[in-house]
């Protein structure tokens, strides 16, 4: 009968005659079996004709064992015994490598299980080739479609300084395949903008910071990655061959005369070498474990001629997979579903690699308990990734919104500079919500981005054409400008008073109505205008001054007045000497222009008042508002038109200035709504504040003087215009 056995083992080795089914063989054999059972194990392994038939049986190279049982699973359904031996990870089918292969189906018709246990057993396969992989933690998956490509290439440098090198392939991959999309759209986004600005496309260049660091870390990782698999491929090949050696060994065990406790102390030094033997290339991994099982089944075989010895390794290892099962329904409840399913990948490879059979009677429930714990888990991911796709169909929405938002304002796009860098500020705006918004389904993610970027570019077009008109417009300007300045040089050493003063404000006049010019051009265009036409009036006023002497005589006046503020003593009434001093400042305003070189008395005259003013005790503000009075005067004695709107603009942008930052100080003020008042921080802000809106109330007053000299200077214009108009009718009269 046991000859009949062997030969039945040794022509059906494929199909994985698990050691309980030998079992359940032997036992029906009533008389036999049992005297067998009965004879001494030294008697056990002598060379009769069973034995040699194990041998032919054994000799079987394990590429040869491999082959058979590859070619048989794809012909036969497996049974919950061989399930049982196999290990939960081989009962799940073909691994991910043969995702072309049909899955064999469960006996009970399940699929939703096989998914879950492919998917551990294809990841249990590439861990073997990584020993340290069980003391990996879990790496998240950030959102890299929000984030930009300087973060992007700070969240590359992060991995792979912190996470070893082999751990984070997929990482690295989306972060790559993330960043060269948004380069890409980048360098079109400033293509079009060089074309859109008169440039050759074939000339376009473009020096990116970003690409280039993230070029220098991206190397970076690959050099380590392959030196890291260049290393590992050898310790494999290594590790293979041990394992090969294992097997060999572990086959000779049916073939030797000894006593059966020392053989069996051998097959339990074999499998220790085994457990420590180290990580196999994953092409080789189950076929080596195929193998390594098929023969630890056939050392059983032998072994039932001492059954106290295998019932005692059953016991044991059905304790051990009782605290696998244990372990892994314990994970119902492990709120960390990414650290659960890891937990779970271990027990699956513990089951498979460290646990061998156990007795028939418990098999079937053993596994049940473990299949009902993985299909648990596979339950509460397919959850979670349903309430995952929720969310990515919200985010779906947001974006579309975004979407519609953005090719709204391509469809209205303003025809003026203001406006256009309103809308600006909105698209920066709307593309930062956008990428801001999370994932999408992946069905929908390629045509969610190629949306978003068309509406983005087709803003873009519309705004670049407008600016390319505008520069246009801009060159004509300056054409204009230029031609003015010429005017001016050559008319500003005229000594021809009557003719050329009314020629010069007529230039002036055409000056403010040409547009803006270029910037790079404007200051250096303003300054030559301005210092032609300031060299005429200077030497027309100071031809009429020297004629007159009223210049000289406004000086000697000017110095008297400067003589009384200087030798000013405060009295006991600080109404009276604030009375005083404003009536000494009016008397120096009314009486008129010094002679050019001596017009540094009005700056002496201002340093005095502030220290007069600083002894009274003013309020600094009222002090500023008298002193800014006083210089406004100044700049409309002048009659510089430009002068006083370039004092107009800085007073606005002052103010401008002063509104934000007010509003940075609140926005940061919220930051401490739970604090107290008396908080040093919360202190120092709102006095910052409070002080931002003492100086905004003082530019504002300043921006109102400067209006009203404006307004009243425009009005003396018009009427002096019109006398002029009315002198010139009297003229033809007459």
């Amino acid at each position: 009968m046991l000859e009949e056995k062997d030969e039945k083992l040794h022509s059906d080795v494929g199909e994985k005659e698990t050691p309980e089914t030998i079992e359940e063989n032997l036992t029906s054999e009533k008389t036999s079996g049992e005297s067998e059972k009965k004879k001494p194990a030294k008697k056990a392994v002598t060379k009769t004709s069973a034995t040699k038939t194990k041998k032919q049986a054994t000799s079987k190279t394990e590429v040869e064992v491999t082959k058979e049982k590859s070619t048989t699973a794809k012909s036969k359904k497996k049974t919950s015994s061989e399930a049982e031996d196999e290990s939960p990870m081989e009962k799940a089918g073909e691994p991910v490598a043969a995702a072309g292969k049909e899955k064999t189906e469960k006996e009970d018709g399940s699929g939703k299980e096989e998914d879950v246990l492919d998917e551990i057993d294809d990841t249990n396969a590439e861990d073997a080739e990584d020993d340290d992989n069980h003391r990996r933690h879990h790496i998240p998956m950030q959102d890299y479609h929000a984030m930009s490509m300087e973060n992007l290439v700070g969240e590359l440098q992060r991995l792979i300084r912190t996470e070893k090198v082999q751990a984070i392939k997929n990482h690295v991959d989306a972060i790559k395949s993330e960043f060269d999309m948004k380069f890409q759209d980048f360098i079109e986004e400033k293509k079009e903008e060089f074309v859109s600005h008169g440039g050759n496309e074939a000339d376009f260049k473009y020096n990116s910071v970003a690409k280039r660091q993230f070029n220098e870390v991206y190397s970076d990782y690959r050099e380590k990655r392959n030196a890291y698999y260049r290393n590992l491929e050898q310790t494999l090949k290594t590790n293979l061959e041990k394992r090969l050696q294992i097997i060999e060994e572990l086959k000779s065990l049916v073939n030797v005369e000894e006593d059966i406790n020392t053989t069996y102390k051998n097959f339990k030094d074999l499998q220790e070498q085994w457990r420590n033997a180290g990580a196999v290339p994953r092409s080789n991994y189950n076929d080596v474990w195929r193998t390594y099982h098929h023969h630890v089944e056939i050392f059983y075989d032998f072994l039932h001629l001492n059954r106290e010895l295998r019932d005692l390794d059953f016991k044991y290892n059905l304790e051990e997979k009782e605290k696998l099962v244990q372990r892994a329904e314990a994970l119902a409840d492990e709120p960390d579903l990414n650290k659960a399913f890891r937990e779970l990948q271990t027990l699956h490879k513990i089951w498979k690699e460290d646990i061998g059979p156990v007795d028939k009677e418990h098999r079937d429930a053993i596994w049940e308990r473990f299949s009902n714990a993985t299909k648990a888990m596979h339950q509460r991911r397919q959850e979670h990734f349903k309430e995952l796709e929720k969310e990515f169909e919200v985010n779906l929405l947001k974006k579309n919104e975004i979407i519609a938002s953005i090719a709204s304002l391509g469809e209205h796009v303003a025809s003026d500079h203001k406006s256009l860098q309103k809308q600006i500020r909105e698209m920066e705006a709307l593309r930062t919500a956008f990428f801001s918004a999370g994932k999408v389904p992946q069905k929908d993610n390629e045509a969610t981005w190629s949306r978003f970027k068309e509406a983005v570019r087709a803003f873009n077009r519309k705004k670049n054409e407008y600016y390319k008109n505008l520069k246009k417009e801009q060159q004509v300007n300056l054409d204009k400008k230029r031609e003015l300045v010429k005017v001016a040089e050559s008319l500003k050493d005229s000594d021809d008073w009557e003719t050329v003063t009314s020629q010069m404000k007529k230039i002036q006049q055409d000056w403010k109505k040409i547009g803006h010019v270029p910037r790079k051009y404007s200051d250096k265009l303003w300054k030559e205008f301005k210092t032609a036409c300031n060299h005429y009036f200077d030497r027309m006023h100071a031809s009429k001054n020297k004629a007159s002497g009223e210049e000289a005589e406004n000086l000697e006046k000017k110095k008297a007045c400067l003589d009384k503020l200087q030798a000013f003593s405060p009295g006991k009434s600080r109404e009276e000497d604030l009375t005083s001093i404003k009536a000494l400042i009016a008397e120096w305003r009314v009486i008129g222009r010094v002679p050019f070189n001596k017009k540094s008395i009005n700056g002496k005259f201002n340093t005095v008042v502030d220290g007069v003013l600083k002894k009274l005790g003013i309020d600094p503000k009222e002090a500023e508002l008298m002193k800014y009075g006083n210089k406004l005067k100044e700049l409309a004695s002048t009659y510089d038109d430009y002068a006083l709107r370039k004092e107009r603009t800085f007073i606005k942008r002052k103010i401008d200035e002063g509104k934000s930052e007010i509003n940075q100080l609140e926005n940061n003020l919220q930051f401490f709504s739970n604090a107290s008042e008396d908080n040093p921080l919360v202190r120092e802000v709102v006095e910052k504040i409070n002080r931002q809106k003492e100086s905004l109330k003082t530019w504002k007053a300043k921006l109102k003087k400067i209006n009203i000299l404006q307004h009243s200077l425009s009005k003396e214009e018009e009427e002096e215009a019109s006398l002029e108009g009315e002198a010139e009718e009297g003229k033809e009269e007459a």
